[in-house]
């Protein structure tokens, strides 16, 4: 009874499997959204990740099979998240406006949780908002992984600025949001641009002072592409 006892104590005190392979599947991850977010698709092997997150080449192949079903779990991951992040705070201002729906409104609902994720989530949200700012402009592949993981939250965007702008053609919003994606993952990027470009007047990194701009440039490009007035 005694050594029974033990063993139960003994197994008490080790993780489990299952909490080992998700902390070994997270590692991966992690190094390899900061790895992509830094040199793209291409500029990253297998091989580096796995010594950088200190595992095994197999190991990945094993969790994730090829580096493109990799790379496909990594900009996965976070998007669900933010995705539905951005579903719930558009839901939720459309209930609470009704017919009072404005472009502002509905660019802020849109912008607030990946905002937020910038300014409060630490290096790996920013690593992964860089990932989809280079994912954006990349010919090849890009604009298909972009559309895979991203339109129903954006299709749900154009419906409701529709609602406040209900004159407006489905041509001229989805080119609004054209502009507004190119603005938006070029300072998501944080490049830095901004900085030597003002004379550190600006900061790629300032959240805030991103957040009321960005909203009130769209808005009233919105207002001018889609109507004909600012």
């Amino acid at each position: 009874m005694k050594a029974r006892q033990a063993m139960t104590t003994a197994k008490v005190g080790r993780p489990a499997k299952d909490s080992r392979e998700k902390d070994a599947r997270a590692a991966i991850l992690d190094v390899a959204e900061e790895r992509f977010s830094r040199h793209g698709f291409h500029g990253v092997t297998v091989r580096e990740v796995a010594t950088t997150a200190q595992v095994n080449t197999a190991l990945i192949h094993y969790y994730f099979g090829s580096k493109k079903e990799l790379f496909d779990a990594v900009f996965m991951r976070r998007a669900e998240i933010i995705n539905a992040e951005r579903m719930e705070t558009m839901n939720a201002y459309e209930a609470g406006e009704g017919d009072g729906v404005t472009v502002e409104g509905a660019l802020e609902a849109f912008l607030r949780p990946v905002l937020t994720r910038l300014a409060d989530g630490g290096p790996g949200w920013r690593n992964y908002f860089a990932l989809v700012g280079l994912v954006n402009a990349t010919t090849a592949w890009g604009g298909e992984v972009m559309t895979r993981t991203f339109d129903p939250v954006i299709h749900r965007l154009i419906d409701l600025i529709a609602r406040a702008l209900p004159e407006a053609s489905k041509e001229d919003l989805y080119w609004s949001y054209n502009f507004l994606s190119g603005s938006l993952t070029l300072s998501l990027a944080e490049t830095g641009r901004i900085d030597r470009l003002s004379d550190g007047l600006c900061h790629s990194d300032d959240v805030e002072a991103l957040k009321p701009r960005i909203i009130a440039y769209a808005a009233a490009g919105f207002r001018q592409v889609c109507v004909g007035k600012a």
